[in-house]
């Protein structure tokens, strides 16, 4: 990453931090350990206390052994002495009870806080909570958005049955955003904030749900965090313009 992006994505963290948003995502795989070292490390220096950190081990490092030594690479990078959350990345090809004995194991060492998972379907989900045992999983991050609401058939439900949180991960659908929405324009328009905060609202409307937006620009980051409460019937509005469509699997990264 160049210079001025990256000094533009520690400034646009930062501006999310004084605005409020204290949730910080990151993980191993964003450029190979780069994002963790050149862009958090540096946006969070000095200010630790006041952020939720989180990072994801990827699937083919999450053996027992390599979950620990994964861990501590990312401590290393974000140069910091534990992480809020740990998540796997997605389902691979390691024992999911391997992961989970060595996501137990920070815990105790006090390396992480909790521990989670990532892109995992409802059937993925009880079998996770099978493993690590009842309200053990933190949270499920998975992608979701205005044009994908897959997982609201049965990924939401189980991961509210066993008290799981839901994180949306993209969305703003990784630049497919509808920003011609008269419908998103009009309710936007009359809570004097972007669409995207609209979107934002309606995808944190359920309590076991909130996302986490993507962006390098700082006022991008003060409109992102714009409070608002949708009304029912602009909640219906939104429901019915951008539909759920079918129940499906999640693909498999």
């Amino acid at each position: 990453m160049e210079g001025d992006d990256r000094d533009a994505c520690i400034a646009s963290l930062r501006a999310g931090l004084d605005a409020g948003l204290t949730h910080i995502d990151t993980a191993e795989l964003y450029g190979s350990g780069r994002v963790e070292s050149e862009i958090v490390a540096p946006a969070i220096q000095g200010r630790r206390d006041e952020i939720f950190l989180v990072s994801k081990v990827l699937p083919s490092n999450a053996s027992y052994a390599g979950t620990l030594a994964a861990c501590e690479g990312s401590l290393r990078r974000l140069r910091t002495d534990r992480l809020d959350v740990y998540l796997l990345h997605w389902p691979g090809p390691h024992p999911l009870a391997e992961t989970i004995r060595a996501f137990e194991k920070l815990v105790a060492d006090g390396k992480i806080r909790f521990f989670g998972v990532s892109n995992f379907d409802a059937h993925e989900v009880e079998e996770a909570v099978r493993l690590a045992g009842p309200r053990r999983i933190a949270c499920n991050q998975v992608l979701y958005h205005l044009k994908e609401r897959a997982i609201e058939h049965a990924v939401i439900p189980a991961c509210e049955q066993h008290e799981i949180a839901v994180v949306a991960y993209s969305p703003f659908g990784s630049g497919d955003f509808p920003t011609r929405s008269r419908i998103l324009s009009d309710i936007a328009r009359a809570h004097r904030v972007t669409p995207y905060a609209v979107a934002l609202r309606f995808l944190a409307r359920r309590e076991s749900t909130f996302a986490i937006p993507k962006t390098t620009s700082a006022d991008h980051a003060h409109a992102n965090a714009a409070e608002l409460q949708l009304s029912d019937a602009q909640l219906a509005q939104l429901d019915a313009a951008f539909p759920r469509g079918r129940a499906r699997v999640l693909p498999t990264l």
